[in-house]
Formats: C-alpha cells, structure tokens, sequence
C-alpha cells in the first residue's frame, strides 16, 4: 500500500499546477499518477527524429490577459516573445484571420471594401471585436451580405469540419473565440501576455515537478493503481465520466488525427499556421520553427484532421451535452476528498492560462 497527502492523477497543466502548489505551498508529499509515456498532458513538446522541435499534440500558443497566471509560470521558464499569425485560404488567397480589416480589404475590390468598412465602424466601433453571428443580424442589407460572405467563406466549412455541427447548432462561445475584428490587427490573440517557453513546454513542466515533495510515476494507470494507493485527498484531472465508469453514458469530445511531416527545406509557408475552412480534409497546417523560434536547416508541420473517434481533446458545446455533465458534477459534490479539475474533468473548452487559473482556484494555496 502506498500512502501520499495528495494524488494528483495526470500531468498536464492542472495536475502539474496543483502538485507544485501542494508541495511546495503547503509542503504535502504529493504523488503524481500519468497514464502517458510523459509529462505535460497535450502540451508536451520533444525533439523529432531529425532534431527539429515539434508539438506531438497539434500547436500550443500561450497567451493570457492575466498578470498573475504570466507571473506564476515565469517561476519556471524564461519566455521567447511570439505574437501568433493565423492565415486562411479563401478563394484562392491567404488572408488573415481573425477575418479583418485587412482580410476585408484582401477579398474585395477597394471601393466595395471601403465602403463596408465604414459600415462597421459606424455600426460596431472601432477596434471591436463582433461575433459573426451577431453580424449577420444587422439591420444594414450590406452587413448582412458582407457576414453571409463571411460565415460561408471561413467559419462554415472550419466549424462542421472541426464540430462536426454547423455554427449556430453550437454553443455561441464556439464562433465567439474567433470573431470579426474591426481593425488592421493581424494577431490571432490580442492579450497582454503573449510568447512561447523559451526552452519549451516540457522543460516548464520539469521544473514545475521538480520538488522533493513531488514522486511522478508515467504510463501508470489511476484506474489500476488507485485500490493501491491511500491519499488524504485526490485532483483528478481525467474525463469525469470515466471515473464514473460512464453511468450516464459517455460525455461527447471531438477528437483530432495528427500528420506530422519533417521538410528538407528551412521554411514550407509563410506564417505559423494556415486554416483551410474549405479545403481539404484537414483544418489547418502548422509549421513549428515559427512557434519555437529554432534555428534547424529542416522545418517540420502538422495537420489536423478533426474527427469523432479517438483521444478527447474537445468537449462539445451543445445543451443536451452540458446536461448530461450535470449529472456527473452532481456526483462528483457528493464526494469527500477528490476534486475535479481540468478540461476533461469540467467538461469545459479551456485555454491553458484559464486551466492553470483553475487550478489555483481549487487547489486553495496562493500562487
């Protein structure tokens, strides 16, 4: 029998954040249980077999408005400033997203897109960021027109191939993280804090794990190890209807399938990653040296292809979903000594500055 103060079962940024926190904040022995070969859960990042750095997982950007989530994980790296560039092809062009003003001007001819463009700063203002579904409820005939444009061109055939549902079948968080910007900001994020680890994301996990107080056991199974393990207290950060053993059936996730590819050549396209809403069975195709900002005569991509079956990486944003999720929460409160956090244990589509935040919250000890 192994006996622990905390068992934080998996290794990504909630379990991570939370055994740093117990150890070192409270000085509790904290064993970590990772059913993975490694540690920091979808944002682990490791040389390819020709050196280049990639992200096994699909791209990681971090990005936060929040001085006190950017101050806490400094603790463990130094950064490299990166600003994230997002291009689509639409139409033949690659344009920039979020869909601006300057995609606006890239897709129509000048005296047609000046003319919009002033329609939405007199309707919205400047510097707004609009939901396209609200868009397309302007009373302006050439709003209307101009939003319908742009739910078919970029986010129609982006949002079923990634969902699996149409825009408007989903949550309206779905459309609003990416909305129309009404300025020339060709950022995919416009938050405070914007930059990479500077040594990647798994030397940040390794020195947010290495404490004395911290044991971390890899490709372990919680659901085999716990009848064997005594803790005072649990952070489970797994899928909550797994730990239930599915009662109420299993929550829905999309999942995604990764083509990783090294290239011969120093650079395959012009910015880090390029959508395809359109085209192909993919979604989009990231190249890595613009995230990591390494210096390799190869360059190495991924492409993304969404699907229902696999690994859950999203929860899906739909009413009967959030329903069923209820049910497992209402489990879950009855409980006396493990907390649900994380993503798959919230059932909730968080950015990574939002999982860690989380994390602080639940775990009670000030960062």
């Amino acid at each position: 029998m192994i006996k622990t103060d905390c068992l934080v079962v998996g290794a990504g940024f909630s379990g991570a954040t939370i055994a740093e926190r117990m150890a070192a904040g409270l000085n509790l022995k904290v064993l970590v249980l990772e059913k993975r070969d490694h540690i920091g859960g979808n944002a682990f990042d490791k040389l390819n077999a020709n050196g280049v750095l990639i992200h096994p997982y699909g791209p990681h950007i971090f990005h936060t408005n929040a001085g006190r989530i950017w101050e806490y994980l400094s603790r463990f790296t130094e950064w490299r400033p990166y600003e994230h560039k997002v291009l689509a092809q639409i139409d033949g062009k690659l344009v920039p997203l979020p869909f601006n003003l300057n995609t606006l001007h890239a897709l129509f001819p000048a005296s047609q897109a000046d003319q919009l463009e002033q329609l939405l700063i007199d309707q919205y203002g400047e510097n707004a960021r609009v939901p396209i579904l609200k868009i397309r409820e302007s009373a302006s005939e050439n709003l209307k027109e101009l939003a319908d444009y742009v739910y078919r061109k970029v986010f129609l055939g982006y949002t079923t191939k990634q969902w699996g549902f149409r825009p408007e079948e989903l949550s309206p968080s779905v459309t609003a993280r990416v909305p129309v910007l009404i300025s020339r900001d060709d950022r995919y994020f416009q938050d405070t804090y914007q930059a990479m680890p500077s040594e990647g994301y798994t030397a940040l996990f390794r020195r947010m794990l290495d404490h004395p107080n911290i044991t971390v056991r890899t490709e372990e199974d919680f659901f085999f190890s716990r009848n064997r393990i005594r803790a005072r207290r649990i952070f489970y950060t797994g899928p909550i209807d797994a730990y239930y053993d599915y009662r109420f059936g299993r929550l829905p996730y999309r999942s995604l399938h990764f083509r990783h590819e090294n290239l011969s050549q120093a650079q395959y396209q012009p910015t880090g990653t390029v959508n395809y809403p359109n085209d192909h069975d993919y979604t989009r195709s990231t190249e890595f040296k613009y995230l990591t900002g390494q210096q390799h005569p190869d360059t190495a991509i991924v492409r993304e292809y969404p699907a229902s079956e696999g690994d859950p990486y999203y929860p899906v944003p739909r009413p009967e979903n959030k329903s069923l999720y209820r049910r497992y929460e209402q489990l879950a409160a009855k409980e006396n000594n493990i907390t649900f956090i994380g993503r798959l244990a919230n059932y909730r589509y968080y950015n990574m500055d939002q999982v860690v935040a989380a994390a602080l919250s639940r775990c009670g000890v000030p960062a």
